[in-house]
């Protein structure tokens, strides 16, 4: 969702990554090329459209509306399937940064990793606040002891302390931050409203960030982390995001307006952060995307970057403000 989100567009391309060759520019008359067979208008066989964000834009589309109907029918018929469902994005999300990492030598415990997740984001159902915090520790020392000994009692690891702190960073990272969508959930008897409220606006700032930044984005706010976030494609992403702040918050949970605004200002910029978070780790590891699952986004991963720091700062400002 990197690639996607509130900022896209800056005119300048992205360097590769650390340790990534630019790729060599395919010689006149090569298919492919301007102005040769195979080119734009060729026939079958050619590569599928793509967006200014590098993405095959139809795919893209009918797999994101997809998705979002399915959260809004769970969310309206049968709200407490939704955790199930954001269970399961959970799991795989978390399987596939790990895959990632161990691929660049990062040994994180996947099995402790995985199946911890999963406690400290299913503790949110019968036990509140206090059952995500107790799952989220004693998952971290669990992790740390099964690393300490994973070679064996006669061999020291390797890195330990490195893979041991990325471990507990990302169980922070994706179960951790994902357990306050099921809080949010389960709080008020309105709970599936207000995430279904914290999901809109996540996609009003996508969708204002796209459009600016495609038609407007000049000047790149963080070029050494991710080169198509735009300022004008974050200014888009505020406006849309305000405005479905102010609809959301007064037909959809009968509150102050107010409280639209201030929850769409607050989610603009976590989003944002959270696909800086997950480009800068891309960019480290060498990667495009966390995954291949969704065509045209990439893994769950790739669709949760954004999402997961705004189910806390939703439960946040929902929790104290209403």
């Amino acid at each position: 969702m990197a690639e996607k989100a509130a900022a896209t567009g800056a005119a300048r391309p992205q360097p590769p990554a650390e340790g990534i060759s630019e790729p060599t520019p395919a010689p006149t008359g090569a298919p492919g090329a301007a102005g040769a067979p195979g080119a734009a208008g060729a026939p079958a066989g050619a590569e599928p459209r793509r967006s200014r964000a590098g993405r095959n834009l139809p795919a893209a589309l009918a797999v994101g509306s997809t998705l979002g109907v399915l959260c809004i029918a769970v969310l309206l018929f049968v709200p407490k399937v939704f955790i199930g469902v954001a269970g399961v994005a959970v799991g795989i999300a978390t399987w596939e940064v790990a895959k990632r990492l161990r691929e660049a030598d990062v040994l994180v415990p996947r099995t402790p990793l995985i199946v911890g997740g999963q406690a400290v984001f299913w503790s949110g159902w019968p036990f509140g606040p206090g059952g995500v915090t107790g799952a989220f520790a004693a998952t971290a020392l669990v992790c740390m002891v099964w690393r300490l000994f994973d070679h064996g009692l006669r061999t020291a690891p390797r890195n330990f302390l490195r893979d041991t702190a990325i471990t507990v960073f990302t169980l922070a990272w994706i179960p951790l931050l994902a357990s306050f969508a099921v809080l949010l959930l389960l709080e008020e008897p309105d709970g599936n409203l207000r995430v279904l409220t914290f999901m809109i606006l996540v996609v009003c700032s996508d969708v204002g960030g796209y459009v600016a930044g495609v038609l407007f984005g000049r000047h790149p706010m963080v070029p050494s982390i991710s080169p198509k976030k735009s300022w004008e494609g974050f200014g888009g992403s505020l406006v849309f995001a305000i405005i479905g702040g102010l609809l959301t918050v007064t037909l959809l949970l009968e509150a102050n307006s107010m409280i639209g605004v201030v929850l769409g200002i607050g989610l603009v910029v976590v989003a944002t952060l959270g696909d800086l978070v997950e480009s800068q780790i891309k960019r480290e590891l060498g990667i495009k995307d966390m995954g291949t699952m969704l065509p045209g986004h990439g893994g769950i991963m790739d669709r949760l970057d954004s999402m997961l720091p705004s189910a806390f700062v939703s439960w946040l400002v929902l929790s104290t403000l209403l």
